[in-house]
């Protein structure tokens, strides 16, 4: 065993659909990494020991192991909870929960939870957390500032002294998901949707108009029908009108998007979606790739908490 093996660290992201682990340098570098297809949400119990065990088995030099994400949550492996906001990596790290599964002992990080000010709605989060402090440890994010993970369920988190104040949720990603797998707009749906004139028309129509979401869905089909949109721009459409929809809800809850650049932290198509969605409404945005971000937040939660267990 090299002399430094121990320093490296495991880092899982172990969602519902998907667990994607990391080996993690002293310097916070990724040396190695492992995918699978093994979310919390297709694993029985004993389904769940076995992926831990072949993590453990790629890494066994490894001193100590992380997992974030749905691992954490009531149907993973243990409820982690969650820390109330206003949080930074401190609270997270002080609020770990130890845990074993097979043969990998590892520390499961928890969620966080808020109450927005501006409407007084509550919000959790599991996963981004982690993501988040990697962008704050790594300095890439304004600590004032305002960022956004887009995905199924899109994150959009109010940072204050660097730490996360708020957040919301919007389930746009999941509503394209499920309008074009089946139902009413399936049958007009072409394509996986794309930036482009569509694109934007409905970024505009959500942002600009005086209809609701509920009623500007039914016209993706209405448009269709009556050749003003071509069936081949009809995903397109629909996904600007998610974008357009959910950005003019996080400028109405963060009147502050607009005064920097906002990181989007993502995989690559999705974000270039948001990424010309908000250069649509005028704001500026760059993309950050996820992987680089929870390799960080691990770093920076074992940076804090490794040295005590």
């Amino acid at each position: 065993m090299h002399p430094h093996d121990t320093d490296r660290i495991i880092g899982i992201n172990w969602g519902s659909s998907n667990l994607r682990a990391y080996l993690i340098g002293a310097d916070g570098r990724m040396l190695d990494s492992h995918e699978a297809p093994a979310g919390v949400a297709t694993l029985q119990r004993e389904g769940m020991v076995a992926a831990a065990n072949a993590i453990r088995a790629r890494w066994p030099e490894a001193g100590h192991a992380y997992a974030a994400g749905m691992i954490g949550s009531n149907v993973g492996w243990v409820d982690a909870g969650y820390v109330d906001c206003p949080a930074g990596a401190e609270t997270v790290a002080q609020h770990l929960v130890p845990a074993r599964i097979g043969e990998l002992a590892l520390h499961i990080v928890p969620g966080m939870a808020c109450v927005r000010a501006v409407d007084g709605a509550p919000d959790v989060m599991r996963g981004e957390e982690t993501e988040l402090l990697g962008l704050l440890a790594a300095g890439n994010v304004d600590p004032d500032g305002i960022v956004a993970l887009p995905g199924t369920h899109t994150k959009w988190i109010q940072l204050r002294q660097g730490r996360v104040e708020s957040f919301m949720t919007s389930m746009s990603g999941e509503l394209f998901d499920r309008l074009a797998s089946g139902g009413l707009l399936a049958s007009v749906l072409e394509g996986p949707g794309e930036p482009g004139p569509a694109f934007a028309e409905g970024v505009r129509a959500a942002a600009e108009g005086t209809l609701g979401l509920g009623a500007l869905l039914f016209g993706v089909r209405a448009r269709m029908i009556r050749g003003a949109l071509r069936r081949d721009q009809t995903s397109s459409y629909l996904r600007g009108l998610l974008a357009g929809a959910e950005i003019a809800d996080a400028v109405a809850l963060f009147p502050a998007l607009g005064d920097a650049s906002v990181p989007l932290v993502g995989s690559g198509p999705v974000t270039r979606l948001y990424q010309a969605a908000l250069a649509e409404r005028g704001f500026d945005a760059h993309t950050v790739a996820s992987a680089d971000a929870v390799i960080q937040g691990f770093s920076a939660i074992h940076a804090i908490a490794g040295p005590s267990r």
